[in-house]
């Protein structure tokens, strides 16, 4: 594993979910920036290519590209998320029922998801791209004789793909498990349909640090110390899965 692209999720215009103190945009980019420097830290050798090290805003389909044009090992795209608003009838000052927006505080916990088979085949683009790159040099050490010519030798997509989504599956739980450690409550691993992962000619992650709409999980990743927990948990998923795959 020589390549890891680290996404902070939204950026500029776009703030993500906003809590009482923090906007998800920032503390993505503050876990991100030191999960990188931790990444160059303790694994010499991998490369870290961030999406974004300011606040600005990288259209969606930017940063799995930047990860496909650098042949990445690993993409990991770092949120906050929200519980949301729920509609509740209560009774104003003059004694009349009136519907209000209530923001769910009391959702929490981490949860990392990976891109769902609704859009794999979306994936193929990405791979043949990639292949094509690779099949420049040592291309029979890497796809096992891949000719890019052969109509054939497609079938080595598929099969990509499929090792693909394992190894997301891998390293999300590995993730999960590492949050469960610090006593993070784990809300699991979980498949959805993802525009920033979809289009990921690797293994390729999204995960959510914690609810910012919770007030107690606010000020834990607004701290110095949390997000050196979130950073350690997530270096040694990355330490655990890299271990595994090189095997």
């Amino acid at each position: 594993m020589k390549t890891i692209v680290l996404d902070a999720g939204h950026g500029g215009h776009d703030p993500g979910a906003v809590g009482r103190k923090s906007k998800e945009k920032d503390l993505a980019l503050q876990v991100v920036l030191k999960l990188g420097k931790r990444i160059e830290e303790g694994l010499p050798g991998v490369k870290v290519i961030y999406t974004r090290t300011t606040d600005v805003y990288p259209k969606l389909y930017e940063r799995p590209a930047l990860a496909n044009k650098h042949k990445a090992d690993l993409f990991i795209s770092v949120h906050c998320n929200s519980g949301g608003a729920t509609t509740r009838r209560v009774k104003n000052s003059k004694g009349r029922y009136i519907t209000r927006s209530v923001l769910n505080t009391s959702a929490k916990g981490t949860e990392t998801l990976v891109c769902g088979f609704n859009r794999m085949d979306q994936q193929d683009v990405a791979i043949r791209e990639n292949a094509s790159i690779l099949s420049e040099e040592n291309y029979q050490d890497n796809y096992n004789g891949f000719d890019p010519n052969d109509p054939s030798s497609y079938i080595v997509f598929k099969l990509m793909k499929r090792q693909f989504r394992d190894q997301s599956i891998k390293l999300a739980t590995y993730m999960q498990n590492e949050y469960s450690s610090s006593s993070r409550t784990n809300r699991g691993v979980k498949e959805q349909g993802l525009a920033v992962l979809a289009t990921a000619g690797m293994p390729a992650v999204l995960t959510e640090i914690g609810f910012i709409s919770n007030p107690s999980e606010e000020e834990f990743m607004m701290s110095s110390a949390g997000q050196r927990e979130i950073v350690a948990n997530l270096f040694n998923a990355i330490k655990t899965y890299k271990t595994s795959v090189e095997k």
